[in-house]
């Protein structure tokens, strides 16, 4: 702990890796905020803290068992000339749920009003977790190799995966709230989410995809959807219409 705090080169490596655990973790936040956006109101809260709590604690507990993690790299079978192993069936499996997800979604959104009342059935807050935990297991698998092919320090790992939980923790609440207040910008997210599970599904097969770029293309789309809102807003706003001057005639001498 002592050599962590005064290698220069550990924090160093540990505040890179907390920014890409962060940048890793949008995804999640984004699907745990449309998950909870089922629940009442009173709820949701506590819902997103649990949601990000728990893939903090299935981070860890991937960190603290590096040798299991290793092993699912090994094939199990052969199909269409691809060795598949476990981490490939997983992440075939969480890229068919996010697709499958996110395009219920969309189709409630697209369906006018008989979409707002599919949606304005609750869903049972156990349902919400479970969905929760099924796609934490997905992005943390993801996010810990990525840690492992930066850092070969293991409480550098945990320290960077328990702060940008924290931070995560911290702007989960306002990215909710905004994405659920905002349906264009939910219609985006999910948008983003059924990319995101195209991808998770090409890996799977063995097709390495860049998120870099996923994440670029998101960022100029939300970028150009804030100033859409800005424009809708200032369009919204009524025009004062301020009456032609009179001069005050004056009495006659």
């Amino acid at each position: 702990m002592i050599e962590f705090l005064t290698d220069p080169q550990l924090i160093v490596a540990f505040l890179t890796l907390t920014a890409l655990e962060l940048v890793l973790g949008i995804d999640n936040i984004i699907f745990i905020s449309i998950l909870v956006d089922k629940l009442p109101p009173e709820r949701r809260a506590f819902a997103r803290r649990l949601g990000l709590f728990l893939a903090m604690f299935m981070r860890l507990a991937l960190l603290s068992i590096l040798a299991w993690l290793a092993g699912l790299n090994q094939a199990l079978f052969e199909l269409f000339g691809h060795g598949f192993s476990a981490r490939d069936l997983i992440l075939l499996g969480g890229g068919l749920f996010l697709v499958w997800k996110s395009t219920g979604e969309i189709h409630q959104l697209m369906e006018g009003e008989e979409g707002e009342a599919s949606s304005a059935v609750k869903a049972t807050f156990t349902a919400v977790i479970m969905q929760i935990i099924v796609i934490d297991l997905v992005f943390s698998l993801d996010s810990i190799i990525t840690a492992i092919g930066m850092v070969n320090n293991l409480t550098v790992m945990m320290a960077a995966v328990i702060a940008s939980v924290g931070l995560m923790m911290v702007a989960s609440a306002p990215i909710g709230n905004f994405v659920s207040n905002h349906p264009t910008v939910k219609m985006l997210a999910l948008s983003f989410l059924m990319v995101v599970g195209v991808v998770l599904m090409a890996e799977g097969f063995g097709h390495h995809v860049p998120k870099g770029y996923i994440y670029s293309a998101m960022a100029f789309s939300v970028v150009v959807e804030m100033l859409n809102i800005r424009m809708r807003k200032r369009a919204a706003q009524p025009v004062v219409l301020h009456e032609p001057y009179v001069a005050e005639k004056q009495p006659a001498r």
